[in-house]
């Protein structure tokens, strides 16, 4: 499913094609932690100035793409394949959402005990965002050096939850989606249905743990504060 987007490459003489690719992964996460650890931590909690890293990761991310020829409909943002990537994250969304809800029940903090929050808004958009830049970039480049296959899905799954420390459980979390989202964008790259995926598994979880399982949600600097 993912040829076009290692054709794209072809320009490039192999080793140089696949070390460019991992400098590309290796720019992107570390524009990420400096958000999460660097900036809050010696300029503040000011969500603008956090945001600077993170709109020149998305910079380095829209030339690369372009520089690759590389279009939206081979990044995923498609709807032909929609319904069939749907299918493959049906059953794990699903039993993710159970299992949430039944922590949820046995702790006595159920979902139905929970008010709808506003910022739950923001969800869709940013979960489209996380997997934008995961699969549709993250994922592509790794294919581009590790091959498709495991390598490549569990690489793309330990950046997710590294991306999500020092938060013990939620990295563990983070890791297992990560593998099923990678795993299925390699066969069906569809980001809208990684989306909603994304959205009902997070909400789900947000509703129904505890907020000292997962310590809300916090990672990074904000972990400890």
């Amino acid at each position: 499913m993912l040829a076009e987007s290692e054709n794209s490459a072809h320009f490039l003489p192999p080793n140089v094609g696949k070390a460019l690719a991992l400098w590309e992964i290796l720019s992107v996460i570390t524009s990420c932690l400096i958000a999460e650890w660097v900036v809050i931590s010696f300029v503040g909690r000011s969500k603008l100035i956090t945001a600077i890293p993170i709109f020149l990761a998305l910079g380095l991310m829209v030339i690369s793409h372009r520089e690759r020829g590389e279009t939206l409909h081979d990044i995923g943002f498609r709807a032909d394949n929609f319904v069939a990537s749907c299918r493959l994250l049906l059953l794990p969304t699903v039993a993710a959402v159970l299992l949430a809800v039944a922590v949820g029940w046995f702790t006595n903090h159920a979902i139905f005990t929970w008010h709808l929050r506003i910022r739950f808004l923001l969800v869709p958009v940013w979960a489209l965002f996380q997997q934008y830049a995961l699969n549709g970039f993250i994922n592509r480049r790794a294919l581009l050096f590790f091959g498709q296959g495991r390598k490549s899905i569990v690489v793309v799954a330990m950046v997710f939850a590294m991306l999500h420390l020092p938060n013990p459980l939620l990295a563990v979390l983070t890791l297992v989606a990560g593998l099923v989202w990678a795993f299925v964008y390699q066969r069906q790259p569809n980001l809208f249905a990684l989306a909603i995926s994304h959205v009902l598994a997070s909400i789900t979880l947000a509703l129904s743990f505890p907020p000292y399982l997962l310590n809300s949600l916090r990672v990074g600097f904000k972990y400890f504060g």
